[in-house]
């Protein structure tokens, strides 16, 4: 019992840490202004701590409780980020959509609001849906999201479900859905310590034993909640066309579980596109394969018959005849 205590605080401490210095690099600026690979200008508006809006425009409204006060006739992207996802990295997804002329919502939680459910990864999601239900300019939408986002995605399903009648627009509103190395209940113990300390295999092991310790003690305020979002998400209440990235040797979102989200949705009537490599690292087919990602995503959003993203397709299609 003393060597669990340790561990407990230990990790407690660790994610004080972490929190701190993340919180410590946080701009105090509202809107700032990214120089991007491609010679452009990204905007980046802080909704909430979790919540991000990117677009290529620089925008100049506010936001008062969740709702802009300028509305936005354009798609909307919402990207559910992996743990620890870096700017970077979510501007290169996020720079696919900004030239189809999308603005693009980026969702992310951390270690501590998964572990904590009630009091972390629920508020975000119930700020993500007050937010794409008062913004209803915002159309269509598109899901794009990444590991544990499948999880994130899967308490705002539980939100939806509560009022299916309220959400109806919102829900219609959504026309794709595209879920990249999507992580489901029975990886948290294989995911977690990975995102938290990827380099160091002594804390990834050290911190597995507290997340099954995690998993089988706090019950009824975590791991309940995790069942429930992943039901929600096997039995979803959103019917768009979905696209899935998966890699053979992902042992985070493995295929299996993809596999059985796939049939039930196909069971369900909802289409469904798959990609599956046979070599390829957890959140990162992209990296690994640029031209066949992009390839299968933009043929993907091109099937959803989007007028933005059909456009600016003909317009490459007449460049590269020229």
């Amino acid at each position: 019992m003393a060597l669990q205590r340790m561990t407990v605080l230990a990790i407690k401490n660790g994610f004080k840490s972490f929190a701190d210095g993340v919180e410590s690099k946080r701009s105090k600026v509202a809107s700032v202004l990214i120089f991007s690979a491609q010679m452009r200008f990204i905007s980046s508006v802080e909704i909430t701590k979790n919540i991000s809006l990117i677009s290529n425009e620089k925008k100049s409204c506010k936001v008062i409780n969740m709702q802009l006060d300028t509305p936005q006739e354009r798609p909307l992207m919402v990207m559910l980020s992996w743990l620890m996802a870096k700017k970077k990295h979510v501007y290169k997804y996020a720079d696919i959509y900004l030239k189809h002329d999308f603005d693009v919502l980026n969702v992310n939680i951390s270690p501590w609001q998964l572990l904590w459910p009630t009091k972390g990864t629920q508020v975000v999601a119930k700020d993500l849906l007050r937010f794409l239900d008062v913004n209803a300019s915002y159309s269509p939408l598109v899901l794009h999201g990444f590991s544990v986002g499948a999880y994130l995605w899967g308490e705002v399903l539980v939100n939806i479900s509560s009022e299916k009648q309220r959400y109806d627009n919102l829900v219609n509103r959504i026309v794709g859905q595209v879920w990249d190395s999507a992580a489901d209940i029975t990886e948290i113990p294989i995911g977690l310590p990975v995102a938290v300390f990827p380099r160091n295999k002594v804390l990834q092991n050290t911190m597995r034993q507290y997340v099954l310790y995690h998993l089988k003690t706090f019950d009824k305020v975590a791991t309940v909640h995790y069942v429930r979002s992943s039901q929600m998400f096997h039995t979803n209440l959103i019917k768009a066309p979905a696209q899935f990235f998966v890699s053979k040797t992902d042992p985070i979102g493995a295929v299996p579980s993809n596999q059985r989200v796939r049939e039930n949705w196909e069971n369900m009537g909802i289409q469904v596109n798959w990609k599956c490599w046979d070599k390829s690292p957890h959140v990162g087919h992209f990296r690994a394969h640029p031209k066949e990602y992009l390839g299968e995503l933009e043929n993907f959003l091109a099937s959803l018959k989007i007028p933005q993203v059909s456009k600016e397709q003909q317009h490459e299609k007449i460049k590269a005849k020229l």
